[in-house]
């Protein structure tokens, strides 16, 4: 067992272990940790392992067991997270991927807000489609009102998310789709332009092969109101297809799902239509359909050099009896979820590892050469995994719902699961894996990482550092010249084929993460996750050109980030800094104070505090903030010294270069025994009015804004301050394991 045990923890990094012990491991009710990431394998192979004997009362449960422990601790698959966290313990829970019908009855609509308590409460996402829900202003017979319409709806499940925590060890993620066609789409698509709302909602339009054509022919097309299958007016659609470029420009949502793709990929069409995906956009599912996600990592694939075929297939059959298994062992939150699930069968096997797979192969990401083999590997698997699906039912039958499917034709044999394959964003079990996410290619090769707000760390990649002290460039000064340039690609002391090969998200076109999306596609059952990353001066025509070739080439859906559009980023691949501020200081050297010019221009912004109106005037200089001022409404006091105090202080930092955001975070949040307001607006003190006042300021003129822990500042990571990574419209920090979706 000992030694067990240290096989099982030697593969894993530091990182690794501290997610696991922070997410992952099971803990008493005070918190403490009952078990260490070797007992946790076992407790999930073991659990797996025994849905055998529900076929085979003999089987080697043992056995298998012992197969999946290796395969996991070798870290070359790992099922998605509620999996490892809930296998063999009371809840029980393993999904991750869940979709619920959303009915236009205000009955129907409250039992989709329970029904995603309860699924959030227990570790899954939840998507939806809100094309049922009559357009706003339209009739309500039973009340002889007016309809509120889908988004006024979408706010109350998303308040719904925001008030269960999962736990502690997953916050709630959705994904919300309209239908183009639907008369409320030009509201939705604007629905999350101002950041204010709909923060646990990833959104995407869904797009139909009728709406594309007439896109490209620049026609007008019918807006049809599902409470009567009426035509109730009708838009152009290249204007319509043009504010969904330019707001995915603006802040990358929405993204885009071809609905009729999906359903042309249903495998079951005599069951019921695919209406919504999972949050992150590739798993499509019918309603009160769950599906259970793993990833086999790539990286662990290559043997001196190549790719070692045999092993693939040994884990890819391995894989999918593990996930035939979950299906088999779950505990479902839902009758009905259960019910369709079993029905079904469906499992998502996919991968992870790719970047690194290409690094040890010597592939650039960037080349046809890595494109072409993306669907050499791609295909293996997929049909690797159906063989296995089938070799499965001659043991156990096909799926309940199997005849009347796309498979029940002559001569075809039965397959144990209705889908195999589907690429997901690998997130935290990608951290677990030290390997890449998913397809994705490498976000960073070296970052830098802020300790306890002193000490910072420069991260690098483990097989660029390898490479580096092989060819004898390693020095730490270049590791951290790395971190602050963020891409080698004009670094001429590396040599260029080691700059070639380890391109970064930000090196490759938009056009090429497209094409190895559809490669990848190709032979993928559901659909593949993917960002295509565009550089902060990407212009609105190169989001279009590649929503277009996204639809040229075939893929299921389209999720884009533009450096920057959500947020301005504290720690990121390279150096950024803050509108108009100075530099930090060295805190070892001397400072040097600006001199206050005879005229600054200035902006004065009312707070209301318990001990009444708190007038902060903030001034600037040419370079950027420059001083501070308080008024009290009521004279003097203490409030009144201590506000001017703080002013003071305020003032003698920018003055002395710190930035804005430093000075906020020392003063938000602080309490005093008199607050005012509620909510959003609610004042703690003198000291949180002044910080929400240079907060308003720099909103107002372009700059940060820092937002309190409990709310999504995408980024930094809110709970370790590391660097996060935009994932298929996700957040995800590779150092704590932090994950804004389910």
């Amino acid at each position: 067992m000992e030694k067990k045990m240290s096989v099982a923890v030697s593969n894993l990094t530091k990182n690794a272990i501290t997610v696991l012990e922070r997410r992952y491991l099971i803990r008493d009710k005070e918190g403490k940790v009952l078990e260490d990431p070797d007992r946790m394998f076992r407790r999930v192979a073991d659990t797996i392992a025994a849905a055998d004997r529900r076929f085979n009362e003999n089987a080697d449960t043992a056995g298998v067991a012992e197969e999946f422990y290796r395969m996991m601790t070798q870290l070359e698959f790992l099922p998605n997270s509620p999996t490892l966290m809930n296998a063999g313990r009371e809840l029980g829970q393993l999904s991750a991927c869940f979709v619920l019908p959303v009915g236009d009855s205000m009955e129907e609509i409250f039992d989709a807000v329970k029904y995603t308590a309860l699924i959030h409460k227990s570790g899954g996402g939840t998507g939806f489609s809100f094309s049922r829900l009559r357009p706003a202003n339209d009739v309500v017979l039973t009340t002889t009102g007016i309809s509120s319409g889908p988004i006024s709806f979408m706010r109350v499940f998303d308040v719904a998310t925001e008030t269960i925590k999962q736990g502690g060890t997953r916050r709630g993620a959705n994904m919300g789709i309209l239908r183009i066609d639907h008369p409320d789409i030009m509201s939705f698509i604007m629905c999350k332009a101002d950041k204010k709302q709909l923060n646990n909602f990833n959104i995407s339009v869904g797009l139909t092969e009728a709406f594309m054509k007439a896109v490209e022919k620049d026609e007008n097309y019918d807006l049809i109101n599902p409470r009567d299958g009426q035509v109730s007016g009708n838009l152009n659609a290249r204007k319509v297809f043009n504010r969904i470029i330019t707001q995915a420009w603006e802040n990358g949502e929405p993204g885009i799902v071809f609905l009729d793709r999906l359903n042309r990929d249903n495998p079951t069409p005599h069951i019921g239509l695919i209406e919504s995906t999972n949050p992150c956009g590739e798993q499509p599912l019918l309603p009160y359909e769950s599906c259970n996600l793993g990833s086999i990592n790539l990286g662990r694939m290559v043997k001196a050099g190549q790719i070692d075929w045999t092993r693939l297939k040994e884990v890819v059959n391995l894989a999918v009896h593990f996930l035939d298994n979950v299906v088999e062992v779950n505990n479902y939150p839902l009758p009905q979820i259960k019910e369709m699930t079993l029905g079904n069968r469906k499992i998502g096997l996919g991968v992870m590892g790719w970047a690194d797979m290409l690094i040890l192969l010597g592939i650039p990401y960037n080349t046809g050469e890595a494109i072409e083999l993306a669907r050499k590997v791609m295909r293996f698997i997929n049909e690797e995994g159906h063989n296995a699906s089938q070799e499965l039912a001659k043991q156990r039958g096909s799926f309940p719902n199997f005849r009347g499917s796309v498979y029940d034709k002559e001569g075809e044999p039965p397959v144990r699961n209705a889908t195999v394959t589907t690429i997901a964003p690998t997130g935290t079990i990608s951290i677990i894996a030290n390997a890449s996410s998913g397809v994705e290619p490498l976000f960073a090769v070296s970052y830098v990482r802020q300790v306890m707000d002193n000490d910072i760390l420069v991260e690098v990649h483990p097989y660029f550092e390898t490479i580096a002290r092989e060819k004898g460039f390693y020095s730490p000064e270049l590791m951290q010249r790395i971190a602050e340039h963020g891409t080698l690609h004009d670094m001429e002391e590396i040599p260029e084929d080691i700059r070639n090969i380890f391109v970064t998200a930000h090196d490759i076109s938009p056009d090429v993460h497209i094409k190895m999306q559809a490669a990848f596609q190709e032979y993928t059952d559901n659909a593949v996750s993917k960002t295509v990353n565009f550089s902060n001066g990407a212009t609105i025509q190169d989001v279009a050109k590649v929503y277009e070739l996204a639809y040229k080439l075939d893929c299921k859906g389209v999720t884009i980030y533009r450096d920057g559009s959500r947020d301005q980023q504290v720690l990121s691949k390279g150096k950024k800094e803050e509108k108009a501020t100075a530099p930090v200081p060295d805190p070892e050297k001397s400072t040097i104070k600006r001199e206050r010019p005879k005229v600054l221009k200035g902006w004065t912004y009312q707070m209301q505090t318990g001990c009444g109106p708190l007038y902060v005037t903030v001034n600037e200089d040419t370079t950027g903030l420059f001083e501070l001022f308080t008024t009290m409404g009521k004279a003097g006091g203490c409030a009144a010294s201590q506000s001017e105090a703080i002013g003071r202080m305020v003032s003698l930092a920018w003055r002395s270069g710190i930035q804005a955001r430093q000075v906020i975070k020392q003063l938000q949040g602080i309490s005093c025994h008199s607050p005012s307001g509620f909510g959003e607006n609610k004042v703690m003190s003198c000291a949180d009015a002044v910080a929400k006042a240079i907060q308003s300021h720099m909103s107002a003129n372009g700059g940060v804004t820092v937002k309190e822990k409990r709310s999504f500042f995408k980024g930094a990571c809110p709970d370790c301050g590391g660097i996060v990574e935009h994932e298929s419209g996700c957040v995800v920090c590779r150092l704590c394991g932090y994950s804004e979706c389910a």
